[in-house]
């Protein structure tokens, strides 16, 4: 084909880009994959099968930083050998271009190799490879031929070839595992479509239990091997969950089963790929860790989105909400069911509360704004479903939720679809919620606490509770009938009351007394001592720093009861611990050298960026970053995970302002 009706039939398709949908319905992707960790990419050979709408010269794939490495070919069932497909790669796209005709099916045949800069991120965990996707807002396109458009739902059946010794994890349910003396391959079968940027893939180190659903849905669990302890509370509640939202959202889990996996590093708390959640290993904790930071409301969130944004798909920015609200929502619906109404509407008075801010900011907007913030889209899009379901009933809300999944089930929707299906069994207008709830760009806020105070007697006496001008009663709800989140709010605003009598409270409130009583009364040096030995490596860490602040002669005693500690997987407890160390001359229990290179050392790559950045601010303010420290922060100027650029970047410039 000569160029210059290359360039005809490209600028044809460029024009009519926005309508691909309209011409060709791709149907599935079968790529069998290989995955080269030590040198950072991916090849393989790709089956893309597609059935054309409407006559059209040329088609295309997404392919960002593509190589097709092969000629392209049709196997055409009725033709005795496969048909030679003409194809251009340009723009970030592969082009076919033929005769395509309407009512005919295409296999599409053809190899090809990336080395991804983002979307499939290859990190080292340990001395292990922890190979993982984030399809979302990054594009799959960028690893894997596809189609970046959210409306164009593919089946996608992935093999995947790896070295032995590592666990492959993807959508759908694992048909089967070939071994071979070097590698393995790895075959899952989706069955049903979904948008591209829902593909999932992991290459790691694991391990897996798994729980079967009432419904009869395998729940799979993965952990990694030195973890297996964590595996009950980092999953605690799960199955329950799953259980709970199949019977609140009346409408059957959608897929063969539902994986959930840890990975290295992140980049969010947790992605809802198609049958397979990743998350960040942030989350996986130790039954005291689970007091303070656990993974119960990230699971249901990303649960939930299995029906609401998988199954049913916003047709664009503007309707995020659809995703994201629904996704919060029913998240709250789920933790209500565990830990009861109280802690349900406490979450809607704290968005609430959050989302008055942000208006008051002037940063509110519209819920339709597709550049709202995620604050907007998930707290105010919960809340929307909240007072929706009280103006219609329950009953009318359910039976319009199951509807409007059944309709658009494997589709894509916009806001009028569902609030149509609402209006059609309420039997009445929605437009003047829809005005206020949704339009305009004004939170409602006043409308949500006037719910609030209807529907819950506890939130009516956490806003009684009020201690900013202080009266006699406050340090009477510090003793009696008030909740533990009233007691907070007491000790956050008038923390001089907090009495030895205080201490006997729940954890919430202990809690509370090391992070605002910070100058600590000798009268309750016995009380805050005991502190330490609760289970909240919060808690731990605040008191371990105010006990040290306060007592200096005692230092040493609190250095040693805490030095086993070690808290979250940002180790908050021990690098709290070292510095504190480091900061007593006269405790020569540990080699201070020794701890001064372990606290470097967690500046290294090696680390997740949490705990780098937690280490890196230690070292800051001890104005002790070194050479080696001041070379890991270089290197993570150029890290995957966009906080630590910034935070990195910011260091820096403070670090070569100060010579």
């Amino acid at each position: 084909m000569n160029r210059c009706l290359y360039y005809i039939l490209t600028f044809f398709s460029l024009f009519s880009f926005a309508q691909q949908t309209d011409y060709v319905d791709f149907l599935e992707i079968h790529p069998l994959i290989i995955v080269k960790m030590d040198e950072g990419k991916v090849s393989g050979n790709l089956m893309v099968k597609l059935k054309i709408l409407k006559d059209v010269d040329s088609i295309y794939l997404d392919a960002k930083n593509i190589k097709v490495t092969s000629k392209v070919y049709d196997d055409d069932p009725t033709s005795f050998e496969p048909i030679l497909i003409n194809f251009n790669v340009e723009n970030d796209k592969i082009w076919f271009i033929s005769d395509f005709e309407k009512g005919k099916t295409y296999n599409l045949l053809f190899d090809y190799e990336a080395s991804p800069q983002k979307a499939l991120y290859f990190l080292k965990r340990k001395s292990d490879w922890n190979v993982w996707t984030q399809g979302q807002g990054k594009y799959t396109s960028n690893w894997l031929p596809s189609i970046d458009d959210v409306n164009d739902k593919i089946q996608f059946n992935l093999d995947v070839i790896v070295d032995n010794g590592y666990t492959v994890v993807s959508n759908g349910e694992l048909q089967n595992v070939n071994y071979g003396p070097n590698s393995s391959m790895w075959q899952f079968d989706m069955q049903k479509p979904m948008s591209s940027y829902l593909v999932a893939l992991v290459v790691g180190k694991y391990g897996k239990q798994t729980e079967i659903s009432k419904s009869g849905i395998p729940l799979d669990y993965y952990y990694y091997p030195e973890d297996s302890l964590k595996v009950e509370p980092t999953y605690r509640y799960s199955k329950q969950m799953f259980d709970f939202l199949e019977d609140e959202i009346g409408f059957a889990y959608p897929w063969q089963n539902y994986k959930q996996v840890p990975v290295h590093d992140f980049l969010y708390a947790g992605m809802e790929n198609t049958s397979c959640t990743i998350f960040s290993d942030a989350f996986v904790v130790d039954s005291i860790g689970f007091n303070d930071k656990n993974y119960v409301n990230v699971n249901a969130h990303e649960l939930a989105h299995q029906w609401f944004g998988n199954l049913v798909t916003a047709k664009s920015g503007e309707h995020h909400w659809l995703q994201e609200g629904f996704a919060t929502y029913y998240a709250l619906l789920a933790e209500r069911n565990i830990f009861g109404d109280n802690h349900f509407y406490f979450e809607l008075y704290e968005s609430a509360v959050d989302l008055g801010r942000q208006d008051i900011a002037g940063k509110g907007t519209s819920l339709l704004n597709p550049k709202s913030s995620s604050l907007t889209f998930y707290q105010r899009g919960a809340w929307v479903l909240h007072a929706l379901r009280t103006l219609v009933g329950e009953k009318v809300f359910k039976s319009a939720v199951k509807n409007y999944l059944e309709k658009y089930q494997f589709g894509n929707v916009e806001t009028s679809d569902f609030v149509k299906e609402v209006e059609r069994l309420y039997g009445k207008s929605l437009t003047r919620f829809v005005n206020v709830w949704i339009k305009q760009k004004e939170f409602p806020v006043d409308a949500a606490f006037g719910l609030l105070k209807n529907q819950s007697t506890f939130i009516n006496e956490y806003l009684m509770v009020d201690c900013q001008a202080k009266s006699s009663k406050c340090s009477e709800y510090l003793k009696y009938y008030v909740s533990d989140e009233a007691k907070v709010k007491v000790i956050s605003q008038v923390p001089e009351l907090v009495t030895t009598d205080t201490f006997k409270h729940g954890l919430k409130v202990r809690q509370a007394i090391s992070q605002y009583v910070t100058k600590i009364p000798e009268k309750l040096k016995a009380d805050y001592e005991s502190l330490l030995d609760d289970k909240s490596y919060i808690t731990v860490e605040n008191a371990l720093y105010n006990l040290w602040s306060s007592f200096p002669e005692e230092r040493a005693k609190y250095l040693s009861k805490t030095r086993n500690i070690i808290g979250f997987s940002d180790k908050n407890v021990r690098l709290l611990w070292i510095v504190l160390n480091l900061s007593t001359p006269f405790y020569q229990a540990d080699n201070k050298q020794g701890l001064y290179e372990e606290l470097v050392g967690y500046t290294n790559e090696r680390y997740h960026a949490d705990l780098r950045m937690k280490a890196f601010q230690y070292l800051d303010l001890m104005r002790s970053c070194d050479t080696r420290c001041k070379s890991n922060l270089e290197n993570a100027k150029s890290h995957h995970n966009w906080r630590l650029v910034k935070f990195a970047k910011e260091l820096s410039e403070k670090l070569q302002n100060k010579q």
